[in-house]
């Protein structure tokens, strides 16, 4: 394959990287000449895509559906305050055409799904996973590994971060690692758990270098190795990953050869599963419901700082982990309708109520924070 050649403007603007000797002018032309795949533009996604394009990497590959929320703005760097509204898609493409106008941006206006992940994925070299849910790391792993690519992995956690290289031709694949999913029920997200707005630039940029190293060939990159970023004590640690035998994706003998419902894999409820008026309510309904009933029994089930930042007047609260030891302190007379932030773990406190014999449950659809849209638009989100 004919590398492509470098512009009298691109010598200049990589002259840096031309004067190492790992890189130089063929290496500069083999980055100009690669695509790598972005799935996320926020905390990862950003100094990932930053570095990438700033670095010359010929294309580059977005996957996002979100669009610009003020809270983003803490760790999001790809975009600005004028962004808010907007495509994530959109002020991406605009900034890193600002950073670097040699670069062209390709843009996936979907949340990646079994349907679609193989047809993006499979048009790029290297892809790097700066999703944010276990259902997507899962089909973003299993997709790298039906297509013979790289998966430059990395998450993220309030003060604590994880970067790896997946790559099943000559090392362990995500599955090796983390075999089964957690309870979505156990698993705040950035928003209920919080993150330093500087760690996803730590671990998004090492995702950067490493894509770079594995276009280049050079370097020991982190395959078969978990680099572990601790923010609080700034220590980086580093655990052995060995391929499974037994894994079902990469492993001698596979029994997932094709792409699965990652959603279901994962234990979350399958797109509107929960729209039945037996399983959920909306934060309209629930209005009226409550000027029907008074006695109507509201459960918090969220951490205690979040409901800090934001709590349903005359709710009761118990957090889902406490909810099993607690079941007493409710009245099982009564009508209950549990929340958290947006549905996920408020669903899973109604199944335990009616698995301990509550008739009338239901979980409040989209959480407080579908409340803060259509209820109470000046109440706090975060």
């Amino acid at each position: 394959m004919s590398l492509p050649p470098l512009s009298h403007d691109e010598l200049i603007r990589y002259a840096r990287h031309l004067a190492l000797p790992h890189v130089g002018v063929e290496g500069q032309r083999r980055l100009k000449g690669a695509r790598v795949a972005i799935v996320g533009a926020g905390g990862l996604g950003s100094p990932a895509a930053l570095y990438l394009a700033a670095a010359g990497v010929g294309t580059i590959g977005l996957v996002d559906c979100d669009v610009v929320d003020i809270s983003n703005l803490q760790r999001q760097v790809l975009h600005g305050t004028d962004a808010a509204g907007r495509s994530k898609l959109e002020s991406a493409r605009a900034r890193l055409r600002d950073l670097n106008p040699h670069v062209a941006v390709e843009t996936f206006d979907t949340r990646l799904s079994s349907a679609d992940a193989l047809d993006v994925l499979g048009r790029f070299d290297v892809v790097v996973d700066g999703s944010d849910n276990f259902p997507t790391r899962y089909l973003v792993n299993d997709a790298c590994v039906l297509l013979g690519k790289p998966d430059v992995y990395g998450a993220i956690f309030r003060f604590d971060g994880q970067v790896a290289v997946f790559d099943a031709r000559r090392g362990p694949c995500y599955r090796c690692l983390y075999a089964e999913p957690p309870p979505p029920e156990l698993v705040p997200s950035c928003a209920e758990g919080g993150v330093l707005g500087v760690l996803p630039g730590i671990v998004g940029s090492i995702q950067g270098m490493e894509a770079i190293k594995l276009l280049l060939g050079i370097g020991e990159p982190l395959v078969g190795r978990l680099l572990l970023v601790d923010g609080l004590a700034t220590r980086f640690r580093e655990l052995t990953v060995r391929k499974d035998p037994e894994c079902p994706v990469c492993g001698p003998n596979p029994t997932v050869t094709r792409l699965i419902d990652y959603g279901e894999f994962c234990g979350y409820p399958a797109p509107g599963s929960g729209s039945r008026d037996d399983a959920e309510i909306s934060a309209g309904d629930l209005v009226a419901a409550r000027a029907r009933d008074p006695e109507l029994l509201l459960v918090d089930v969220r951490a205690p700082v979040e409901r800090e930042i934001a709590r349903l007047a005359g709710a009761t609260h118990v957090p889902l982990g406490e909810l099993a030891a607690r079941l007493s302190e409710l009245d099982g007379h009564r009508e209950v309708v549990t929340y958290c932030h947006r549905g996920v773990r408020s669903l899973r406190a109604a199944e335990i109520l009616r698995a301990a014999g509550f008739s009338r449950v239901r979980s409040l659809r989209g959480g407080i924070d579908a409340w803060a849209r259509e209820v109470e638009p000046g109440m706090a989100r975060y």
